[in-house]
């Protein structure tokens, strides 16, 4: 098989679903998942609006402040991780959230048979895991295959937001982005609805600091 730089940037995760977790999945994933196919915005969200796509979403607390701050835009929160997807949903529910949408399941896969050309605003990757150990650096998500499919997928203008806590992590992303002429990279400025729940928090607790890139579509 050919190589096409494809890599899959996550672990596996294995563990049996409590009741409540199947409660929030039996409920409220048919009323937030996107549909099969070639997503399709308006049919699938009902309205033609900007789309931002969250790589990784976690517990969805950038999913969940993105959505609550910015109503006139649809986000779609992916992750492998099934609970942290039904805890999100459950608190989406309860703020009264209709632009939060889900998929659970590999991003870069989503990306190639699923996203459209052109049909994202932004997309937003927010303390992915480092793979810190040498062997492991091909599974980052930022690599140059995965920075394609991000380019293509971004309208003209869209934009890349990029934070992790880790010092090696952060020289890879400042090296990988800075090299890429298709992108014009600010570093430093943090969105002001994100929260710091979840990973920065952790990261915050440890005496870490969050380095922040918005990598812009420029060509």
């Amino acid at each position: 098989m050919r190589d096409t730089g494809r890599v899959r940037s996550y672990g596996a995760r294995r563990g049996r679903l409590s009741a409540l977790t199947l409660d929030r999945l039996e409920r409220l994933v048919p009323h937030h998942e996107i549909p099969d196919g070639v997503l399709d915005p308006v049919g699938a969200f009902g309205r033609s609006a900007p789309v931002v796509l969250e790589i990784g979403c976690g517990h969805g607390a950038a999913a969940l402040a993105y959505a609550a701050t910015h109503p006139e835009h649809d986000l779609v929160a992916v992750d492998v991780f099934t609970p942290a997807l039904a805890r999100m949903l459950a608190e989406a529910e309860r703020q009264g959230l209709g632009n939060l949408w889900m998929h659970r399941g590999d991003a870069v896969q989503l990306l190639e048979e699923r996203i459209p050309p052109q049909s994202l605003a932004a997309v937003h990757l927010f303390f992915p895991d480092p793979w810190p150990k040498a062997k492991h650096v091909k599974r980052r998500f930022l690599a140059p295959y995965n920075l394609d499919l991000v380019a293509s997928r971004l309208v003209p203008g869209g934009h890349l937001l990029v934070a992790t806590d880790h010092p090696v992590h952060a020289v890879h992303a400042r090296d990988v982005l800075g090299a890429d002429q298709r992108f014009e990279v600010v570093e430093g400025e943090r969105p002001v609805w994100r929260p710091t729940d979840g990973f920065e928090a952790k990261g915050l607790l440890a005496g870490r600091s969050t380095t922040e890139f918005r990598a812009t579509l420029v060509g």
